[in-house]
């Protein structure tokens, strides 16, 4: 089966639809489609990407998606409002760190992104709905499949995935990005964000940089060749 991937979404659900769209016209509308996570932040529709995925989820859609560092911040402000991701080398809050996107995510709710914490706290309790906060804490951290390994960022090279920690699957680039290791199975990430899918032989990233107004990627991954899916058809990924 015919393993399709889709990179970083952050918020743009026209984009998201639009990449579906591709998919199903290669591979049909039961495709077996992967995400590699981060779903909120950035763009200008995280509520709406959320409850897309979620309802595809929850109609039995074939929709793989796993956990992106910034898929954490949101529960987190909910249930553990005090809590800073320790990935964050500023040691910011994630509703005081302007560059992570909070503020879009929040307003795609109908929150005033600008109120006092305390405040605001008090009404994102309420304005998100309990399913998405749900949705995005049980995200899995990864989805191994014949022809690839999906996980946000990456691994830690030589570890065995049963003993890889969260941490390093949604935030590692040090040590993975420039790894030469065979890890076995081709590893699917997004996180680092580059100008279109790129293939480095033992991981593919495709994060193509939807959040800063660059195109989702949407590939097709078969018999160990890639090919990235745009509106006239296949284009293949050959390795670096």
């Amino acid at each position: 089966m015919t393993l399709y991937a889709i990179g970083d979404v952050h918020g743009q659900l026209d984009l998201l639809k639009a990449a579906h769209e591709r998919v199903f016209r290669d591979g049909g509308r039961d495709a077996l489609i992967a995400h590699v996570g981060d779903l909120i932040d950035r763009g200008p529709d995280s509520c709406g990407v959320v409850e897309y995925l979620l309802q595809g989820s929850l109609s039995g859609r074939p929709w793989i998606v796993t956990r992106g560092n910034h898929d954490r911040f949101l529960p987190a402000f909910l249930r553990s409002p005090d809590w800073v991701d320790p990935g964050l080398s500023s040691g910011r809050h994630w509703v005081d760190h302007s560059g992570l996107g909070a503020a879009a995510t929040l307003a795609s709710y109908g929150l005033d992104p600008t109120m006092p914490r305390d405040r605001l706290l008090a009404e994102a309790r309420r304005a998100v709905p309990e399913r998405h906060a749900d949705f995005l804490a049980a995200l899995p951290l990864w989805f191994l499949h014949r022809e690839a390994l999906v996980v946000h960022a990456g691994i830690r090279p030589g570890r065995d995935l049963q003993q890889q920690v969260e941490q390093d699957l949604v935030w590692i680039r040090e040590g993975f990005l420039d790894s030469k290791a065979d890890h076995g199975p081709l590893v699917v990430h997004g996180h680092t964000a580059i100008d279109t899918a790129s293939h480095h032989g033992n991981r593919l990233n495709i994060d193509g940089g939807a959040a800063y107004g660059r195109p989702l990627c949407a590939v097709a991954i078969e018999d160990r060749t890639v090919h990235l899916l745009t509106d006239d058809g296949r284009v293949p990924v050959l390795p670096e």
